[in-house]
């Protein structure tokens, strides 16, 4: 998925990349010092010192992450800010060096970054779908050039293991990857002139369909209730907790509800449908439409 990279943009990422290649590297003792500065005194030219040497670094974790697509100079800028946060966590009493600490800093920063823009349609939401992503094509090209071709299920399956993901997890992110976004207004058609959005089919209903169902839903609903008065108190209170509620309610309960058994129940059930049935078509109702006869 090319995306345009401004030659302004191209000629300052150039330029810091000379910049941070011409920073001393700092020793062990160095770092912490300046680490400790920025800790306990907030000493801003002790954070620019750390952060101008270790830009070096976040230009490698950059380059590794430059056939997603995305500028470069855009990538090293969000990796400056996940080693910025990298300095804002770091403890040098913990006897580790800066570096291997804010590489995971870098990394994570430029990853979500990729996420993010690397299509409109939201990619990696969960811990699993960030790795599947980042780790797809490294595995697909080592399993491809062992075997000699293309990636099969066998492959998919391997990746799947070794990712911890589900088989159709593996499947999507690579239809995924394959194919980019696409523009609604892409010129289609042998001479270009009509747009891909002109051949998407609307599933939705017509307004028609909508006002005729509504209409049907209240002329049903009128039907239901009116028929339910010619029930008898009990009847309705079986009918009603059984086949109108979302839960119906079980023989056995209701059986200790009432005061009866359980087939005693199911038979004032049974008697109750047919009273509803002969209500619902004397007005030309559909049974069927209104209520299941367990």
């Amino acid at each position: 998925m090319p995306i345009y990279e401004d030659p302004n943009s191209r000629r300052a990422h150039s330029r810091l990349i000379r910049q941070a290649m011409q920073e001393p590297l700092l020793s062990r003792e160095e770092e912490f010092e300046l680490a400790r500065a920025w800790r306990d005194n907030k000493d801003e030219s002790a954070l620019h010192r750390l952060i101008n040497s270790y830009t070096r670094l976040t230009v490698s974790v950059a380059t590794k992450f430059r056939n997603y697509g995305l500028p470069m100079s855009d990538l090293v800028q969000e990796g400056v800010i996940g080693l910025l946060q990298a300095a804002e966590r770091f403890d040098p009493d913990r006897d580790v060096r800066f570096s291997t600490y804010a590489t995971w800093w870098i990394r994570s920063a430029i990853q979500d970054f990729i996420l993010r823009n690397w299509s409109i349609v939201r990619t990696g939401t969960t811990a699993s779908q960030k790795s599947l992503f980042f780790n797809l094509r490294r595995l697909r090209a080592r399993i491809e050039d062992a075997t000699a071709g293309g990636l099969d299920h066998d492959g998919r399956l391997r990746i799947a293991e070794q990712l911890s993901v589900n088989l159709t997890d593996v499947e999507a992110m690579e239809s995924r990857m394959a194919s980019g976004d696409q523009s609604l207004n892409l010129p289609v058609g042998e001479e270009g002139n009509e747009e891909w959005q002109s051949f998407l089919v609307d599933e939705r209903s017509g307004p028609d369909d909508a006002v005729r169902r509504h209409h049907d839903s209240a002329v049903r609903s009128r039907a239901l209730r009116e028929a339910l008065t010619q029930l008898d108190r009990r009847e309705r209170r079986i009918i009603e907790r059984r086949r109108l509620t979302e839960e119906g309610t079980t023989l056995e309960e209701l059986g200790q509800e009432l005061g009866v058994s359980k087939e005693r129940v199911r038979q004032l059930e049974h008697r109750a449908l047919g009273k509803l049935r002969d209500s619902l078509l004397a007005v030309g109702g559909e049974p069927s439409d209104l209520l299941v006869e367990a």
